[in-house]
Parts: C-alpha cells; sequence; structure tokens
C-alpha cells in the first residue's frame, strides 16, 4: 500500500465504516459481504484489506463509533446541567439512547460473531468505547443521585446495561413478525425506544409516581 498519512489512513477507514453503515440500513448482517461494502466506496476488497480483515471488523468499528457517540451526549449532558431531578435525568438519558437506534440494533444482532471473528486489538479498542459509556453513565449517577449508594449505582449499571440488548427486538417489528403474533395470540403493543428506556429508567431510579 502506497504511503500515505495517518490522517488519510483514519479517513479511509471512516469512508469503510460509512460504507458499512449505510448498507445495514437496508440489508442484513449476514449479507452484507466486503465485496458488498466495496461497492459503496472507492476501495476494492483488497484495499478494504489494509484496514480490516473481516466484516465483523467493521461492524465491530462501527459499534465502538456508536458508544463513543453516546458518551459525547452524555458528557454534553453533563456539561449542560449542574443538577437534575430522578426523573428529569431518566428523560434525558432516554433521549440520548433514542438517538442511537443503530446501536441497540447491533447491539441486538451478531454481538458475538463480531467480537469472536475480530482480531484482539480491534476488541480492545471496542471495549474502550463500551466502557467508557458505562464510566459516562456512572458519572451522571455520581452528579446527578449523590444520595445513590455504591450498590444501588453498580445494580443500576448491571441491570440497564444488559437491558439496552433487548430493546431493539420490542421497537422495530416486520409485518411478518407483527401477523405471526397475532396468529399465535401474542398481546403486543408498540412502545418507542425513548417510552421503553424511559420507563425502565424511571423503575431503576426510584422515580415515584405523580
Amino acid at each position: 500500500m502506497p504511503k500515505i498519512s495517518e490522517e488519510e489512513m483514519l479517513a479511509r477507514r471512516e469512508s469503510i465504516i460509512d460504507a458499512c453503515a449505510k448498507l445495514y440500513e437496508t440489508m442484513s448482517f449476514k449479507d452484507i459481504t466486503l465485496k458488498e461494502v466495496g461497492k459503496v466506496t472507492t476501495f476494492n476488497r483488497t484495499a478494504i484489506y489494509n484496514y480490516f480483515n473481516t466484516k465483523e471488523e467493521i461492524f465491530l468499528a462501527l459499534m465502538q463509533r456508536e458508544y463513543e457517540l453516546w458518551v459525547e451526549d452524555l458528557e454534553r449532558l453533563m456539561a449542560e446541567h449542574e443538577s437534575l431531578s430522578r426523573e428529569r435525568l431518566a428523560d434525558a438519558l432516554a433521549r440520548s439512547l433514542e438517538k442511537r437506534q443503530r446501536l441497540l440494533k447491533l447491539l441486538s444482532m451478531n454481538h458475538f460473531d463480531m467480537e469472536e471473528n475480530s482480531r484482539h486489538e480491534n476488541l480492545v479498542e471496542f471495549k474502550r468505547a463500551y466502557g467508557a459509556s458505562i464510566k459516562a453513565v456512572r458519572r451522571c449517577l455520581d452528579k446527578f443521585c449523590p444520595e445513590m449508594s455504591e450498590e444501588e449505582k453498580v445494580s443500576f449499571l448491571y441491570a440497564y446495561f444488559p437491558f439496552m440488548y433487548g430493546i431493539y427486538p420490542y421497537v422495530v417489528v416486520t409485518d411478518k413478525q407483527r401477523q405471526a403474533m397475532e396468529e399465535a395470540e401474542v398481546g403486543f403493543k408498540y412502545y418507542s425506544i425513548y417510552e421503553i428506556s424511559y420507563n425502565c429508567l424511571r423503575k431503576l431510579l426510584e422515580v415515584e409516581k405523580h
């Protein structure tokens, strides 16, 4: 590969991730290949190998970026508010997650495959972004809920983060799935990402009903 600047390398890497994100809007994880990614970028499959060894590495990088964007939102929230009631914190956290539908979709699908088929160094970078999101939410609790005990904060984190994995399948239902649930007589009520997240956060933060 011809020698290029680090800035240009990062730009090319981001364009590959962007291409994957674009395809993921209309295609399933299993149908997206490096060849398909190459069609959306100016790089062929051989050139993509200079940045990613597998499609799972591209998806892992996409999920890492989504976590980083979420952390930026949480940092902004803490910078803009000196204090928040528990109810307003539940609202703010739910709205921040509402913007990360792609993250929720990635969490609910093929997460294990992405990690299993990525190089160790890529997995470490991803885990840093994932860990930063946990730490950012923890800092929100420290700042806005100082009365919470250490045990309560840890319980919150270990309840809410696993909960996030299941949000997407409840808010995005295909016509085929909806018909099957109707025939199976499964009572289904549509909730948005915000509504599901907000209701959970209120319970975890023990917000009193008015």
